[in-house]
């Protein structure tokens, strides 16, 4: 007899408990139509993932109790494995069970609990201990939940324990190249254990991180011989001839610049959706951080939802308020035009006779961001939009961007996108339609708080500042091994130096989306107040506690 396994990729929304069952009733008729006899769910789909600290919650808990219960008593017809957090003897587990006609079949306790990256499930679940295993249609199957999978043997003690079948529930987040790399991974495992595995991931975002899908199906050899669409949900049903999956759809596995668009989308569109905002608002300045954040606000929500403000001051070029209005109207989205000047006027004239006898310096600059900041927040507020920030992550790296400024706002969407990473971007956007004029792209970067103010006269130049920021952050690289990859010693002491002092601006930024290994926020936990320099070992005289 065949066994016809369904996939349910889906979109969980955290705490949403209710609308989380009612997705789950809903794909498990679906399923059953389908004449499927077992669907499989992601991990914890019952509270979404990751619930945090509401684990810690006991009427949260109570929640998906209540619903596990509704879920047993109402799905029929077909066997449906769902993900939540189980109590028991006075432990939480993060627990899988299946569950068909008013009873719970068989139900597993997640065994490797990660506690690395984004992860801290160590600090919620106690670990299972034991394998699960029930039957279905004369099939072995197995539960595993999610970094079960990860590791070499589990699969192999699985099988012999009697298994068949594996069925993964995953909840696995993206950064650029993982997709790849999980599979080669747990489908190296499958084919030394020699047993077939169906691994259903989620998909959707859930504030910093974006969770991709890309489920799939391998035969005991490792081969895959299903795999769900990147970032969409999907329910796909795979039929095994005996142990043997049938060879169905496979979609491409992860695009560079591609998958990292997709990703950005669907981490802006369910920011807002699932903080009920009406829209985005932003500050569009002409250049190409924002023209990138307006095309991907605009394609993750649509036109009429998406506001844009430029707000020129006596500096900014004449180039770029064109390119600002040409962004709007290539992607039809209403554009404000809101001069500083009469603003940062009042504000020097309250301040002059405290800064008497100081000279110009940045403060002047940072008062022109802060202007532009109350005035984004106060539309943010009065039309309830989201305003989205505009900085990218190498000027959240070293600090160039001004609180209560350009920092201002809810959702940082290029927050973890580095500048070289936002030009490509920006080139992928333009081959699918005009979004962001070509000048905009080629001219040199500019925060125009200055007369000619260019970036490259803080900061050096991004093609070497890049990748001496990926180095040390996402690489944890010391200034002396950075330098003897052939950096300038200059250019990395500066780097370095001014990540370092810049904790504080990072800690009071907005969230925003996980793109890379190493993301600022839950990835990257560095003391504000610290003694710590980076630069040490190229200047080992130097106090520790100078700041500039």
């Amino acid at each position: 007899m065949p066994l016809r396994i369904a996939l349910a990729q889906l979109n969980f929304a955290v705490a949403d408990i209710a609308g989380n069952v009612g997705k789950i009733l809903d794909a498990a008729k679906q399923a059953r139509e389908r004449q499927a006899d077992i669907v499989v769910f992601p991990e914890l789909c019952v509270t979404g993932y990751p619930p945090e600290d509401l684990l810690l919650r006991a009427d949260f808990l109570a929640q998906s109790e209540q619903a596990i219960r509704q879920l047993t008593a109402q799905i029929e017809g077909i066997v449906a494995v769902i993900g939540f957090p189980r109590r028991q003897a006075g432990k939480l587990y993060n627990a899988a069970a299946a569950i068909s006609n008013g009873t719970i079949v068989a139900e597993y306790h997640k065994s490797a609990l990660p506690n690395y990256g984004v992860f801290d499930e160590q600090r919620y679940f106690a670990p299972g201990t034991s394998c699960c295993i029930f039957e279905v249609n004369g099939r072995k199957l197995a539960l595993t939940i999610c970094e079960d999978v990860w590791l070499p043997d589990t699969l192999a003690r699985n099988r012999a324990a009697g298994a068949d079948i594996v069925l993964a529930l995953n909840a696995s987040p993206f950064h650029a190249g993982k997709m790849q790399q999980r599979e080669d991974i747990i489908c190296g495992h499958v084919r030394s254990a020699g047993i077939p595995l169906v691994y259903v991931n989620q998909i959707g975002g859930q504030d910093e991180l974006v969770f991709d899908g890309a489920s799939f199906v391998a035969d005991r050899c490792g081969e895959v011989v299903y795999r769900a669409a990147e970032f969409e949900e999907q329910l796909d049903v795979v039929e095994f001839d005996g142990v043997v999956p049938a060879r169905t759809g496979i979609v491409a596995l992860y695009q560079p610049i591609v998958s990292e668009y997709r990703a950005l989308l669907l981490g802006i569109r369910d920011y807002v959706r699932k903080n009920g905002f009406h829209g985005a608002i932003l500050g569009l300045s002409g250049g190409i951080d924002s023209a990138l954040v307006l095309a991907l606000a605009v394609d993750a929500l649509g036109a009429d939802r998406v506001e844009a403000v430029a707000m020129p001051s006596r500096y900014t070029a004449d180039i770029s308020n064109e390119d600002a209005r040409l962004e709007a109207e290539a992607l039809g989205v209403k554009l404000h035009t809101i001069p500083i000047e009469p603003a940062v006027n009042a504000f020097n004239q309250m301040l002059a006779p405290l800064f008497a006898g100081s000279g110009k310096d940045t403060t002047e600059e940072n008062i022109q961001a802060r202007c532009r900041g109350v005035l984004l927040m106060a539309l943010s507020n009065k039309q309830g939009k989201l305003l989205l920030t505009t900085g990218n992550k190498s000027e959240m790296s070293v600090g160039y961007a001004t609180l209560y400024g350009d920092m201002a706002g809810g959702f940082a969407p290029l927050k973890d996108v580095s500048k070289l990473m936002v030009y490509k971007l920006a080139e992928y956007r333009n081959s699918l339609s005009p979004a962001i004029p070509e000048r905009v792209i080629t001219r040199p970067p500019s925060a125009e708080l200055a007369p000619d103010q260019k970036d490259e006269d803080s900061l050096p130049p991004y093609s070497i500042l890049d990748p001496i920021l990926a180095l040390y952050i996402e690489q944890d690289q010391s200034s002396a091994d950075i330098v003897a990859l052939g950096y300038p010693r200059d250019a990395v002491e500066r780097a370095i130096s001014l990540v370092d002092r810049n904790e504080y601006k990072r800690r009071q930024s907005p969230p925003g989306i996980r793109i890379t290994p190493r993301a600022f926020g839950r990835d990257r936990r560095y003391p504000i107040s610290s003694a710590y320099r980076g630069t040490a070992a190229l200047n080992p005289t130097a106090p520790d506690n100078v700041k500039e």
